[in-house]
């Protein structure tokens, strides 16, 4: 098989640079199968799992059970790492953690993980604060398949990297979730997104939220299907699924928290007639798009999305991800802000290689130091995109995401 094996992540090298340096507990989150438990089980020297009873007594046992079998209550060179995996459908799991952490923190290293939902219920009430860091889970991305060390926290983009041609079409056709992107065969990625995706909605939406009317939710996820890239118009949607509009925010919130797609804000900042409320909505798992220009932009944003999650995880900075347009209908399709300040446009076509004015006027306009027309059907340019400022740039995908996450 061509590729990277699959032990191979950036992830590894995340969570060997968090226990050298910090204390806390390392929480790993991010969409179902998008290998959070294969990657962390590797680091770690004993593994509950809060489904397997055996496992599940042990937790309800307490921390000095626990403790006890791992060694943790007695004197060692080395700290045991423990691993729970969807500890959180344990109604008291932070009371554990905190129990468990504020004890044996000294003695005992810990990574928390399981699917999606991680975030939903930690965010109910976060009495953990400052005994963990939360990580991010991405798929497999262009950078990640040329390189899996971590940035340089002084220059946070990469060297370009040229990546095979192999590996760039098995992103682009199967996606970069572990299991198509490595087997890439295409009745197998057919029929894994389309398990992926009934899951998604049947299992985790149903299980954790109070909707009620599956169908129609179903009805919802298959319009956002095929509208990657586009703005939300919300009484649209509740007109064709039947429901009402504040109804249709809700859903897509949880379709978001579950990891189906995310929303993308328009930046407003120094942009003179700004819309400011309408988002966009952009997939997840960019393979399952026909229309090869909305794959394309989707296919940047979610780069640009673990670039900017990623460098917030590792402390880098503040990064936000957002989109610009006017009420004069000139549109630009992602800005990346670094500490609250636009860093970089970018304009994505499919092979389109003239820059749309748009980029020129917004980056005048916000001041961004680059600007780029990035073009996915190109190839690799061995050229730093961010060697110096300047007018807006034309650059292939492939240059530009090699110097990503």
């Amino acid at each position: 098989m061509v590729g990277m094996p699959a032990q191979d992540r950036v992830y590894d090298a995340l969570l060997v640079d968090h226990f050298a340096s910090n204390r806390q507990m390392a929480f790993v989150s991010g969409p179902r199968q998008v290998g959070k438990t294969t990657t962390c089980r590797r680091h770690a020297d004993a593994y509950c799992n809060w489904d397997n009873l055996d496992d599940r007594e042990l937790v309800l046992a307490g921390p000095a059970r626990l403790a006890a079998r791992l060694g943790a209550n007695r004197l060692s060179a080395t700290s045991p790492l423990f691993l729970f995996d969807e500890l959180h459908k344990f109604p008291r799991w932070q009371p554990f953690l905190k129990g468990l952490y504020d004890t044996y923190a000294d003695r005992l290293r810990v990574i928390v993980t399981g699917s999606s939902r991680l975030d939903v219920y930690r965010r109910g009430g976060d009495s953990l604060m400052g005994r963990y860091f939360a990580y991010r889970m991405h798929p497999f991305s262009v950078a990640e398949t040329v390189s899996r060390e971590l940035p340089d926290p002084d220059r946070i983009v990469r060297p370009p990297r040229s990546i095979d041609p192999l590996e760039f079409d098995a992103l682009w056709t199967h996606g970069g979730y572990p299991e198509p992107f490595l087997k890439r065969d295409a009745r197998f990625s057919r029929r894994w997104r389309s398990l992926r995706l009934r899951q998604l909605v049947r299992e985790d939406v149903r299980d954790l939220t109070q909707v009620q009317q599956i169908d129609q939710m179903e009805v919802l996820v298959q319009l956002l299907s095929h509208g990657s890239g586009r703005q939300l118009v919300y009484d649209t949607l509740a007109r064709e699924t039947r429901v009402a509009a504040d109804t249709v925010r809700r859903w897509i919130a949880s379709l978001c928290d579950f990891h189906l797609g995310f929303l993308l804000r328009p930046w407003y900042r120094n942009v003179s007639r700004s819309l400011r409320k309408e988002p966009k909505w952009y997939l997840r798992d960019w393979a399952g798009i026909e229309d090869a220009g909305a794959r394309s932009e989707t296919f940047v944003a979610c780069h640009l999305l673990k670039a900017v999650d990623g460098w917030n995880d590792m402390g880098l900075g503040r990064f936000e991800l957002g989109y610009l347009r006017d009420k004069d209908k000139r549109e630009v399709d992602f800005v990346v802000a670094r500490d609250g300040q636009p860093w970089f446009l970018a304009e994505v076509k499919h092979r389109e290689t003239r820059p749309s004015p748009a980029l020129a006027h917004y980056q005048r306009q916000v001041g961004a130091p680059f600007a780029f027309h990035v073009v996915v059907d190109a190839d690799h340019v061995d050229a730093d995109c961010f060697k110096a400022p300047g007018p807006p740039l034309v650059v292939p995908a492939r240059t530009l995401l090699s110097q990503l996450v």
